[in-house]
């Protein structure tokens, strides 16, 4: 059986106000993608109903939609992953809230959650509304120290098909107590090396920290098994960009999510980016709880 070709290349461009989504929508649209901004969600599927318009669409999401809201978002992404036509990525604009707040302050707008009150107010509701999409976009880009040239040339490096960027190459840790990550096309599991939650000094640590990391490796399995997942990956990279793909995304799981798995996927995004491939890093586990605190010491700063 002949599995369908992906038609249609579709960008979903999402993010809380004032960090950056027009600005990305803008440069998107420079790259030749089709733009669409604040397009209702309910309309969204109706677009790969017809024929491919031939080039790849950006469609720009955020609060102000009629119908907005952050469930009906997660399934409409969970539908058009499952759906073969279509090679879905989703962009996520972040920024710090003390960041945004300043931006609100500076050019004194209203904030689209808090017409009524402090920009700080509304802030704190859309980063707390659109934490759950937060999760599970493929590219975040915080634009907290980013100037709008910055921004532009971070998406120009990772969306314009156009320019000497080769493949883009996602990394992302979880955990498979909360199960695999949608979208992800190859995963490894790392639950065979040395676990630090045994170690009463790193068990609060995660796989970023530079102890954590020196653990993990001194397992003797450790080299043996990096050095053939480095091998593996770059010798399928070429291969994947020869097939016309524009993004592969490589899952690295473990029991929780916090030590092994972050620590490989560092050390392999680290390892791909001195090699030449443009690299982004993601920790599923480690952004969630960092989304699940968030209300609270956003309660604190107000």
């Amino acid at each position: 059986m002949v599995e369908p070709v992906q038609e249609y290349r579709l960008v979903l461009v999402t993010g809380p106000s004032g960090a950056g989504r027009t600005t990305a929508i803008n440069a998107l649209e420079d790259m030749g993608y089709e733009v669409i901004d604040n397009l209702p969600l309910s309309f969204v599927p109706r677009l790969i109903e017809g024929p491919s318009i031939g080039r790849p669409i950006a469609l720009g999401l955020d609060v102000r939609n009629r119908d907005f809201n952050a469930t009906a978002l997660i399934e409409l992404i969970d539908r058009l992953t499952q759906d073969p036509r279509v090679a879905l990525e989703v962009l996520y604009v972040d920024c710090s809230a003390s960041e945004l707040i300043r931006r609100y302050n500076q050019t004194r707008r209203r904030h689209p959650l808090a017409p009524a009150e402090t920009p700080a107010e509304g802030v704190e509701r859309e980063i707390d509304l659109l934490a759950p999409v937060r999760v599970r976009a493929d590219h975040l880009i915080d634009t907290s120290e980013m100037s709008p040239h910055d921004l532009k040339a971070e998406l120009s490096r990772w969306f314009d098909r156009g320019a000497a960027t080769r493949l883009a190459v996602s990394v992302q840790s979880f955990s498979y107590k909360r199960g695999v990550p949608r979208g992800v096309d190859m995963i490894f599991d790392c639950r065979f090396l040395k676990n630090p939650y045994w170690v009463e000094s790193l068990r609060a640590l995660d796989g970023r920290e530079a102890s954590v990391a020196d653990y993990i490796s001194s397992d003797p399995r450790f080299g043996p098994f990096f050095e053939k997942l480095r091998d593996l990956v770059l010798f399928l990279l070429p291969a994947q960009l020869e097939e016309g793909k524009a993004h592969l995304s490589l899952g690295f799981g473990c029991t929780g999510g916090q030590h092994r798995s972050v620590a490989v996927a560092e050390l392999l995004g680290n390892a791909l980016a001195e090699a030449g491939w443009p690299v982004s890093k993601r920790h599923r586990e480690l952004e969630r709880r960092a989304a699940a605190v968030l209300p609270t010491h956003q309660g604190e700063k107000a």
